[in-house]
C-alpha cells in the first residue's frame, strides 16, 4: 500500500494535541477507504518549552514518530528535518494548530493521486484581503522584488502547506542550503505545480510564533537568498546621484563665472554629506547581509542537531 508521510513541525502546541490527534485518525481513516493509502506522522519539536512532546505521544494512535531537536533553529529547519525522515510515496506537510482545514488535505491528496502529471499541490491563503492596506503593500513589494527577472516565479501567499511526490522530496533534500527560505525553494526547484486556495481555519490555543520582527526577517532571508536587485537598485541610485552632483557641480560653476552668483556653502554641505552618507551606510548594511549569508554557508555547520527521537510502538525502526 502507497504510504503518505505527514509532516509536522510544531513549538509549544500542547492544547492542539488532542485536536490534532483526533484529526490524524480521523485522515487516516478516510485515506484508506477513499486512496488505499497507508499513514504516517513525523513530528518535529523545535525547541518546545512546554508538554508538547508528552501530549502528542500520550494522545497519537497509528505510526508516529517525533524529532526532538536540541534546540529551535526555526520552522525552516524543522521542515527539512522531517523531510529528511519521512519514508512516504507523497508527503504532506501541515502545522500542527489545526488551521489546516480537512476538506483541503483531502482536496490536495485526491489532485496528486488523480493527476500523474503533477509533483506538488500547493495551497493559497485566499484571506490575505481582510489585512490592512500597509501588509498588502509590503506583500506585493516584497513578491515582486523577489520575482523580478527571475527563471521561476514564487506565486503569492503560497506557504508550507503542501503535498509531494517522492521525487520532488528528494530533490529538495540535496539542496543543502544553511540560510533557508523554503518558499523560495519550492518554485525554484520546478516540478510540475499547482495551487489551490484556501481559508485557514481558527487556531486551537496558543498563538503564532511568527512576530512582525521575525516575519521581517524572514522576508530579508529571501531576498539576500534569492535576488540581487536590492544591490542593483542601491548601485543605480549612487550612480544617479553622483551625476545629479556633477550637473550641479556645473551650474555652480556657470553661475559663478557668468553671473557672479554666490556660492551657498553650508547647506549644499550638509545636504551632500547627509544624502552620501546615508546611501553609504545603506550600502555597507546591505552588502553585510549578502555576505553574512554567504559566511554562513561557507560554515559547513550540520543544518539541525537531534536531541532524541521518539517512536510509537507499531512503527518500523
Amino acid at each position: 500500500m502507497p504510504l503518505l508521510s505527514l509532516v509536522v513541525p510544531f513549538l509549544n502546541e500542547s492544547e492542539a494535541a488532542p485536536h490534532f490527534a483526533q484529526f490524524t485518525t480521523e485522515l487516516e481513516k478516510i485515506i484508506k477507504t477513499r486512496f488505499g493509502l497507508d499513514m504516517e506522522t513525523v513530528f518535529v519539536d523545535d525547541g518546545s518549552r512546554d508538554t508538547s512532546i508528552e501530549r502528542f505521544s500520550m494522545t497519537m494512535t497509528g505510526q508516529w514518530s517525533i524529532i526532538e531537536l536540541s534546540r529551535n533553529f526555526g520552522k525552516e529547519m524543522a521542515l527539512f528535518a522531517g523531510l529528511e525522515h519521512a519514508k512516504g510515496d507523497y508527503v504532506l506537510m501541515i502545522d500542527a494548530d489545526m488551521q489546516h482545514p480537512m476538506s483541503v488535505c483531502l482536496a490536495m491528496i485526491e489532485e496528486i493521486i488523480t493527476d500523474d502529471d503533477l509533483d506538488v499541490v500547493y495551497t493559497i491563503r485566499d484571506d490575505r484581503r481582510a489585512e490592512s492596506l500597509k501588509k498588502e503593500v509590503a506583500g506585493r513589494a516584497f513578491y515582486w522584488l523577489i520575482n523580478f527577472r527571475q527563471r521561476f516565479q514564487m506565486p503569492e501567499n503560497a506557504g508550507d502547506f503542501r503535498i509531494m511526490r517522492r521525487n520532488v522530496v528528494d530533490a529538495l533534500l540535496t539542496v543543502r542550503d544553511r540560510r533557508r527560505f523554503n518558499k523560495g525553494l519550492y518554485a525554484w526547484t520546478g516540478f510540475r505545480q499547482k495551487g489551490l486556495p484556501y481559508t485557514p481555519d481558527a487556531r486551537i490555543g496558543g498563538a503564532t510564533k511568527w512576530s512582525k520582527l521575525s516575519l521581517l526577517g524572514l522576508s530579508l532571508e529571501g531576498i539576500t537568498s534569492f535576488s540581487a536587485l536590492p544591490l542593483r537598485i542601491v548601485s543605480a541610485f549612487g550612480a544617479l546621484t553622483g551625476l545629479f552632483g556633477i550637473f550641479y557641480g556645473i551650474k555652480i560653476i556657470f553661475e559663478v563665472f557668468f553671473y557672479g552668483t554666490s556660492v551657498p556653502g553650508y547647506p549644499s554641505l550638509i545636504v551632500a554629506i547627509t544624502v552620501l552618507g546615508g546611501l553609504n551606510l545603506a550600502l555597507l548594511g546591505l552588502l553585510g547581509e549578502y555576505v553574512w549569508v554567504s559566511i554562513a554557508e561557507s560554515k559547513n555547520r550540520p543544518l539541525y542537531l537531534i536531541r532524541k527521537i521518539h517512536r510509537s510502538d507499531n512503527i518500523d525502526g
